[in-house]
């Protein structure tokens, strides 16, 4: 049995198909900033641009960065085939753009004090996949 696997019936896990090139120009030292715009359907790209804004205490601007990246996922989600409910593994990589900007959005949500925003997304990213909850501190 797997990690996600439902007995019950429930909807498969949703993997997102490859996008080599916003992760690997991230890995190799792209600034994030040219990333996002050379790839704007790229959740990673907007979830590496919140996390940096978290970093440097922008709260403000991570909430955006994070909020875009969120729904860029929203939307390859939907494309390939998530219902709005089921399991998005950690462990498959192209899913961790999404995830990622799920978590900078809960925390970007805490820290302007939008705490039903930060505790629904805090809810979501556990829905989604408790291991990247851990994985992400939340």
């Amino acid at each position: 049995m797997t990690a996600h696997e439902n007995l019950l019936g429930g909807p498969p896990p949703t993997l997102l198909p490859e996008d080599p090139a916003p992760a690997e120009l991230l890995a190799a030292g792209a600034d994030p900033v040219k990333v996002a715009a050379d790839h704007p359907a790229s959740s990673l790209a907007w979830a590496v641009l919140a996390e940096r804004a978290l970093h440097e205490a922008e709260p403000v601007p991570a909430y955006a960065f994070a909020r875009t990246g969120y729904h860029r996922g929203l939307d390859a989600l939907r494309r390939n085939g998530w219902k709005g409910h089921g399991p998005i593994p950690w462990e498959h990589a192209p899913n961790r753009g999404f995830l990622r900007a799920l978590g900078a959005l809960a925390r970007a949500a805490e820290e302007i004090g939008e705490q039903d925003e930060a505790k629904r997304c805090v809810q979501f990213l556990r829905d989604s996949d408790p291991v990247a909850a851990r994985e992400l501190g939340l």
